[in-house]
């Protein structure tokens, strides 16, 4: 809710990005072309195309919805035409993904971006690439050299004519997209800002330094709880922000706002109206145009997969095949460790390592900046624990990153090559043995009836360190001794009471050695999923469509009870108390209560922090991701005397509300302050229509905000499988699939999904011709040769 910092997804580096470059002045002077929406910037959608690079033909059939169903004849010319198909669609976001993850911003945005461009190389994978490609399937390397392929096959026809086809974003930043190859999709920048436990570590190590750990552990709350200790040799108070400069800078255009999250859950048979398992997801992420996931059913030899993924990888994340299905959510594991190397005052390339000196291993990169001459040249260093991402030379110290997504197969979500053919239970575990980046919560559900659940992830395994705080990296005691084995994360199969779920809450057991923070909210999300999944046994598609937009908070049935027994004199106040007590606790667009609520909670949370937080520690505690948590301790911690700092608050948000939307609480509207902006990076002449929100983050319906109280995360995609009569299931994916300005799907399903309504996701043949909207046919050229 207020003060909230969230891991990010790549392409929200990007916007920010773009925008930093407006601000510097790379487009003050120009006006929007108004060609934008012309024909010719559009892709070609119907008809013919004949290209090298295929062997067989291809059929693209979109239906009424933007969702492209591929149907090709091999498994190459199937990740062929997934590139090219993607490409069509959203082109200028894949340059932008691909300059982030390989660290090239600075060559189109300039030198504010070369910070963040030398963090993403300093994650480059640099091991042994047999293991890396053989890590995610065997044939990986092939599915994505062909869907590379495809890529450039659309970028080469964009190309032609002096590049009138491009999207119209390429003439406003006056550029031109460059040939990808099979290591784009290796980046890794996407998996690290979902795997972000060194940002908890430093703010620990700064609060325990400030206040001790005593205090440290209640002002930020662990689940399930860990003891925080200080390993020997460590000086926490020399641990400083200046730390995650670089980790800072490689989310610089991040909107950290708390709240992001996801839901899964899959009903067994037993509980549901058909007899059938029904399984739903609803990914929880920035609100981006274009979207952060992109749509496909993917039909060749061995696949007939439909869900939604990365655009820029090849496969789906989430979705079904004609037997399993599957949807994610973020496992809290612990995946990063910060080791304070010492070095050696003669020479900072050397440090310590049990009782000896060793040398950095050095990497020379060139940058090249935009407005420069010529390529900026970085040493980048690394020690035996990972890359070094700040040195004080002042205190001869530096900070080396280790993470598991430098190991082998450590590219976010490419994994799913696997995960997309699995045929049944023991299929999905192999396929999930896999999967490194980043951890996620995948719930199962097959046509056989069977439900289940597994964790899965490289997690680390410690012996004797818990990794909450920093590690000294000279005295060779805290090294990973290993990863865990898949069956030893949480799962589950069949589950008794006939239903499992996830929410990124605490899925593991008290008792486990790795602790990780996880969400606050999330437990609250997870409870109302069960509360209301446990209560019926007569599901149908509705019913689930109707608890992935449940709005009833647990947090507030919480939290307004505590003002039982307020009295006063002030006949406004008491309008706000009588508006608080008679509400039903539903975060809903129309509700007056809900928008006094939110403004309520906003208030009380500084004025907590301000009263019962030590002075030195307070900025640390308004920055963590667990404010909320922090003042719900607070608030029970002091139930005798925190009555006052209630009303206060009220009095407060009554204030605040009255100026924003009138003196009537009546009319007030929680969807008239809480709302939906989708808005393009370059320029406002692109944005769409913002839409009112009901719901907060910690909502079954997140729709997490900052303190603007604009969504900035949320379920922009959605999928409600009903397994076994796969063409009963029903998607949703905002605002549309195609990224470029004029496409009939730039925005179509903008309305649909504030209306919280889906589309029919056509599985079968038959379904698809009923809402086929186009057909394109892809054809080899003439003797082509691939």
């Amino acid at each position: 809710m207020v003060n909230r910092r969230t891991r990010a997804s790549l392409y929200v580096i990007l916007v920010l990005g773009v925008c930093l470059a407006a601000s510097a002045g790379w487009n003050q002077s120009r006006q929007t072309p108004k060609t934008a929406g012309a024909p010719g910037r559009l892709a070609q959608i119907t008809g013919r195309i004949t290209l090298t690079g295929l062997e067989r033909s291809v059929e693209v059939i979109r239906d009424r919805w933007g969702v492209p169903h591929i149907y090709a004849q091999t498994a190459d010319d199937l990740f062929f035409a997934q590139g090219f198909v993607v490409a069509q669609d959203r082109l200028w976001q894949l340059e932008m993904w691909r300059r982030t993850g390989e660290g090239r911003l600075a060559e189109v945005l300039g030198e504010k971006a070369l910070p963040r461009d030398i963090f993403a190389r300093l994650l480059l994978y640099r091991g042994d690439m047999e293991a890396e490609w053989a890590s995610y399937a065997p044939d990986a390397r092939r599915i994505v050299t062909a869907f590379v392929r495809g890529v450039n096959a659309l970028i080469a026809l964009d190309l032609a004519d002096g590049g009138a086809r491009l999207p119209v974003e390429f003439s406003l930043m006056g550029l031109r997209p460059d040939p990808w190859t099979p290591e784009v999709c290796l980046t890794r920048l996407a998996g690290y800002v979902m795997s972000r436990n060194i940002e908890n570590e430093v703010l620990r190590a700064q609060l325990v330094s400030r206040v001790g750990v005593e205090k440290a552990t209640g002002l930020m709350p662990l689940d399930p709880p860990a003891k925080l200790r200080i390993e020997p040799g460590l000086d926490l108070g020399a641990i400083t922000p200046a730390v995650l400069a670089g980790h800072r800078a490689a989310g610089a255009a991040l909107s950290f706002a708390e709240g992001q999250g996801s839901n899964n859950w899959t009903v067994a048979g037993s509980r549901t109206r058909s007899g059938r398992p029904i399984l739903a997801n609803d990914p929880h992420r920035q609100m981006l145009l274009p979207s952060l996931r992109y749509m496909a059913h993917l039909v060749g030899p061995g696949w007939n997969v439909i869900g939604a993924g990365e655009p820029a990888l090849p496969g789906l994340a989430a979705g079904h095949n004609e037997r399993t299905a599957y949807g994610f959510t973020i496992f809290a594991a612990d995946q990063q460790d910060l080791f304070v190397e010492r070095t050696d005052p003669a020479n900072p390339l050397r440090y310590r390592y049990a009782g000896k000196w060793e040398t950095m291993r050095t990497v020379k990169e060139l940058f090249r900046v935009k407005g420069k001459d010529q390529p900026v040249e970085v040493e980048l260093r690394f020690t035996r624990h990972g890359p070094v991402i700040h040195e004080d030379r002042e205190k001869r110290l530096a900070y080396a990153l280790r993470w598991t997504g430098l190991e082998p197969g450590g590219a976010g979500y490419l994994a799913s090559l696997s995960l997309n053919r699995a045929r049944d239970w023991t299929e999905f575990r192999k396929a999930l043995e896999r999967w490194k980046i980043p951890a996620q919560n995948i719930v199962y559900a097959d046509v056989e009836g069977n439900i289940g659940y597994q964790a899965a992830g490289l997690v680390p395994a410690r012996s004797g360190w818990n990794g909450l705080l920093p590690v000294p990296g000279d005295s060779g005691r805290y090294e990973w001794t290993g990863f865990r084995k898949l069956e030893e994360l949480p799962h589950a199969f069949n589950p008794p009471k006939g239903f499992v779920a996830t929410a990124n809450h605490r899925t593991v057991e008290p008792s486990d050695p790795n602790p990780a923070g996880y969400e606050f909210g999330a437990d609250y999300r997870f409870r109302r999923i069960e509360e209301v999944l446990g209560a019926r046994r007569d599901f149908s598609i509705a019913d689930i469509e109707r608890l992935q937009h449940d709005q009833t908070s647990l947090v507030a049935r919480q939290l307004v009870p505590m003002l039982q027994g307020a009295k006063t004199a002030d006949p406004r106040l008491s309008g706000a108390l009588r508006l608080l007590r008679e509400w039903d606790q539903v975060v809903s667009a129309d509700s007056a209560a809900a928008a006094l609520y939110e403004m309520w909670v906003q208030k009380l949370v500084g004025n907590a922090v301000r009263q019962w937080v030590p002075a030195q520690a307070q900025p640390l505690i308004r920055s963590a991701r667990t404010v909320l948590g922090t003042t719900i301790v607070l608030l029970e911690r002091h139930s005798r005397d925190r009555l006052p700092l209630l009303l206060d608050s009220l009095r407060e948000a009554d204030a605040d509300l009255s100026e924003r939307l009138g003196s009537d609480l009546s009319r007030w509207r929680w969807g008239a302050l809480h709302r939906a902006e989708f808005r393009h990076p370059l320029t406002a002449e692109f944005n769409l229509p913002a839409v009112p929100r009901g719901g907060d983050s910690n909502t079954v319906n997140a729709t997490g905000f900052a303190t603007d109280f604009r969504q900035t995360t949320g379920a922009s995609y959605r999928q409600i499988f009903d397994v076994g009569q796969w063409d009963n299931s029903v998607g949703i994916n905002v605002p549309g699939q195609s990224g470029r300005p004029g496409s009939p799907h730039y925005g179509d399903l903008l309305p649909m999904w504030a209306a919280g309504e889906y589309f029919p996701l056509a599985y079968s043949r038959e379904a698809v011709e009923r809402y086929a909207a186009s057909r394109l046919l892809l054809e080899p050229s003439a003797g082509a040769q691939r």
